[in-house]
């Protein structure tokens, strides 16, 4: 959402918020960084696609100012993450390309402080701003919404191979821990063909190691006559990805842990317990590594993980 004035073209949501949660850094999701610990996320209104499945579709295709109803400046919201024992900051809700110039500034206050930041977008950007926006994350979840150009021209309002790009720049160009998330629509994305096609591009182009969510989805915004993912569609996707190469592969928007927690890809030894966002059993040793057989995890963990669960706190924010 930006204002002409004069020869400059303003944002007129900086530093304004839809408001602001903190929550478990599983829910952007992200489950190779910093697992179990506490992340401060906020979004503002308006998006750059037009995905008729929008699951914050009053956010983010909102045009309305009154959506925008907290306030905080990147030095305050850095500060209230630091004194709410966040580990990071998610930049999420409606994509952070919007708000560019917001984000990065919070980001350059968050790193200040020790805090981290996370980009939770479509990756639909063009590479002058990727750049811009990127140099400034520690993390991101990106948003693979298919693997067909029809589906993003005629659901989205947009085109794949940008997200293809931004995929590729991360993994060869920056030092951003990402991860993929693609939510399944029946007959629209979830066909046995396209889903191997699209996680074998990802084991042959960004390698085994980046993880990748399929998240199950429920009728919304525009797509109100498609039926819920069954639970069958996101095992049969995690037993294609799986096959394919890839060697982390979780279900979401279901209850199942056995698709929500971590596996030795060597071994097969349960590494990390997930109830929803709730961390159960953890066997990693210092080095990243499992306990059982020696092999690396590829992510960002520490010795211990942290302990925030399920929790999810509203914050209000006053500068």
């Amino acid at each position: 959402m930006r204002a002409r004035q004069g020869d400059e073209i303003v944002l007129t949501t900086y530093g304004r918020s839809s408001g602001f949660c903190i929550d478990p850094i599983e829910k952007k999701p992200l489950n190779h960084f910093l697992p179990g610990t506490p992340i401060l996320s906020f979004g503002t209104a308006g998006c750059n696609l037009a995905c008729k499945f929008c699951q914050n579709w009053d956010m983010s295709k909102s045009r309305e100012q009154d959506r925008l109803a907290d306030e905080a400046s990147p030095e305050r919201l850095a500060e209230v993450a630091l004194e709410a024992g966040c580990r990071s900051i998610a930049f999420t809700y409606n994509d952070p390309v919007i708000f560019l110039e917001y984000a990065v500034d919070v980001a350059e206050a968050a790193r200040e402080r020790g805090i981290h930041s996370v980009a939770v977008s479509a990756g639909y950007i063009c590479p002058e701003p990727r750049q811009m926006l990127f140099r400034h994350m520690d993390a991101a979840n990106i948003d693979l919404k298919a693997f067909t150009e029809s589906f993003y021209q005629k659901i989205c309002g947009g085109h794949l191979a940008p997200v293809l790009d931004t995929l590729l720049y991360l993994k060869h160009e920056t030092n951003v821990w990402f991860e993929i998330t693609t939510l399944l629509i029946p007959g629209e994305n979830d066909s046995p063909g396209e889903l191997e096609a699209m996680t074998r591009w990802v084991s042959d182009n960004l390698g085994p190691d980046v993880p990748l969510h399929f998240s199950a989805f429920h009728p919304d915004y525009r797509m109100l006559d498609h039926s819920n993912t069954p639970t069958e569609t996101l095992t049969m996707a995690r037993d294609i990805a799986i096959s394919t190469g890839l060697h982390y592969v979780y279900t979401g928007n279901v209850h199942d842990s056995v698709g929500g927690s971590t596996y030795c890809p060597n071994c097969n030894e349960r590494l990390i317990e997930r109830d929803w966002y709730q961390l159960g059993e953890w066997h990693l040793d210092s080095q990243s590594s499992c306990r059982s057989c020696g092999t690396w995890i590829a992510g960002v963990f520490e010795e211990q993980p942290g302990h925030w669960g399920r929790q999810r706190q509203v914050v209000r924010i006053k500068n």
